[in-house]
This record gives structure tokens, C-alpha cells and sequence, in this order.
């Protein structure tokens, strides 16, 4: 008998179905940037075109007087527009490697060290994020006053390292992507427990945390006037911005040019750490 001889069926699309495929997402994916796009282009409208009916789109008479009239109304307040921007970005950064830090250290113990109720510690975690932040704001208040925190940047600051989303993520990669035997032969080797934490499981969970990055740095950074802080040289840039927007429809040029800044952080640090967050939430998910 004639032996057969196997050829496995190679799936591939089409040049056809690649590029309807590439239709669609360019499709779905420019829909999805409208918003960003009138934003900056509302930004660079004059006067006339922001009030013109019916609305256009697109700018056509582009102008960087929004932009001027920004920085004129927070020159004249009372405190520089400097200090915004730098409890801003004090916040934004100290909470932000606080948090990676904090949470990747408790998500190794939870998922590589035994210990007795480590399960129930991670229960607790996973039902922390079902509550609110307003169900935890009178508690988080008196926590903050007992410490003599009100009206210091501490008070934002450490509060942003025990959020329990940023532990869930790293546990759950961890599981992932630290196999046990490489962890056993650091130990063999002499590692303390210390060194293969900085030395082995980081790198090797380096898009987990950058995604952490993302989502801890956009939300310190887009935050806004709080109940812990009330001296105004203390408050952080969105407050800041969020009085332009009090100011009625004459500053409606000025509000747009303020989305704009707030955007631009953001969207920046997301544009280098993009790739990691796709791998971070494919492998999420996946057991060996």
C-alpha cells in the first residue's frame, strides 16, 4: 500500500480578505479618533469659527490665540501656572512608581510564596474592586486627617499605592509569565528573594508593568480637586484648567485649548508603550 504522506493545511486569508480586513479596522479605527481630532482641531479655531452654525469640523483658519488666551488667565491667578504643573507632575509620578512597585512586590508573594491565607488575602483584593471611591471616601478622609495628611500632596499620593487593580494585573500575568522553575533555580543559585524580584520576575513582566504605567499615570494625571487638599498652591493642573472653564462662554476657546494640554501627556506616553498593552491583555487571560 502506497504510504500517504501528511500535509498539514496551512490557514491563510486571501490578499482579498487582508484587504477588506484592513478596510475595517481603518475604518473603525478613524471613528474612533474623532473626538481626539475635533478636539485639537476646536483648539486652533478663532472666535468666528468656534460660534459659526452650523458647526464645522475641521479648522480652517487655524490660530494659536486659544492657546494665548490660556496662559494669560492662568498668569493672572494667583498661584504660577509652574506650580499646577509641578504638583501635578509629583503626584502623577511618585503615585504612579509607588503603585508598580507596591503591588508587583505583594502580587509575587500572593502568587509565588507560600504562606497560610494568601488565598483569602487575594479574595479580599478581587472584592476591593467592587467598590467605588466614593464608598471609600469618608474612611479614606479620616484615615488621611488621623495621619495629619490633609492639605499635603501625601494625601494623593499614597492613597494611589494601594489600589488593588494594579495587584490583580501583575498577579494574574505573573502566573503567566514567571514559571516556577526559574524561580527555584535563582534560589538554588543564592538568590534572596529580593534580588529575584528586581533581578528575574521584572523583566520578564516588563509589559504588565508598563501597562500599569498607563493606566496609573492617566489617572493621577487627569485628576482633579479632591476633598484632602484645599490650600491653591497645593491643587493639581486639571483643577487648574477646570476654572477656565468657569469662566463662561468667552473662555470657551481657552477650555478647548486646556483639553488639548490635558491630552497630550497621555497620549504620548501611550503612543510608546502601546505594544506592551496589546501583550499584556492578550496573555492576560491564557493558563499554561
Amino acid at each position: 500500500m502506497k504510504k500517504v504522506k501528511y500535509r498539514p493545511k496551512r490557514l491563510n486569508r486571501s490578499l482579498a480578505g487582508d484587504i477588506w480586513i484592513g478596510i475595517f479596522l481603518f475604518i473603525f479605527g478613524a471613528f474612533m479618533a474623532l473626538p481626539m481630532i475635533y478636539a485639537i482641531c476646536t483648539a486652533f479655531k478663532p472666535a468666528d469659527e468656534l460660534w459659526v452654525y452650523p458647526p464645522r469640523f475641521f479648522v480652517e483658519n487655524p490660530t494659536l490665540s486659544n492657546f494665548k488666551d490660556l496662559f494669560r488667565i492662568l498668569d493672572d491667578s494667583v498661584v504660577p501656572f509652574s506650580r499646577y504643573l509641578a504638583n501635578t507632575l509629583f503626584v502623577s509620578i511618585a503615585g504612579t512608581l509607588g503603585h508598580v512597585v507596591l503591588s508587583s512586590m505583594c502580587a509575587y508573594a500572593l502568587c509565588k510564596l507560600k504562606f497560610k491565607g494568601k488565598k483569602f488575602l487575594f479574595n479580599l483584593v478581587v472584592l476591593s474592586l467592587m467598590f467605588n471611591t466614593a464608598v471609600t471616601a469618608i474612611p479614606n478622609f479620616l484615615v488621611m486627617s488621623k495621619l495629619g495628611w490633609i492639605d499635603t500632596l501625601w494625601s494623593l499620593v499614597v492613597p494611589a499605592f494601594g489600589s488593588s487593580l494594579g495587584l490583580y494585573l501583575m498577579k494574574q500575568f505573573m502566573e503567566v509569565m514567571v514559571p516556577d522553575s526559574v524561580l527555584e533555580a535563582a534560589r538554588i543559585d543564592g538568590a534572596s528573594e529580593f534580588r529575584i524580584f528586581f533581578r528575574v520576575v521584572m523583566p520578564m513582566v516588563r509589559p504588565a508593568w508598563l501597562t500599569l504605567i498607563i493606566f496609573s499615570f492617566q489617572g493621577l494625571w487627569n485628576l482633579a480637586n479632591t476633598s484632602y487638599i484645599y490650600r491653591e498652591d497645593l491643587k493639581p493642573l486639571n483643577y487648574a484648567l477646570n476654572q477656565v472653564l468657569s469662566g463662561g462662554v468667552t473662555r470657551v476657546g481657552a477650555a478647548a485649548a486646556a483639553a488639548v494640554l490635558m491630552m497630550i501627556v497621555p497620549i504620548v506616553l501611550f503612543v510608546f508603550t502601546q505594544s506592551k498593552i496589546v501583550e499584556t491583555l492578550s496573555t492576560s487571560g491564557m493558563k499554561d
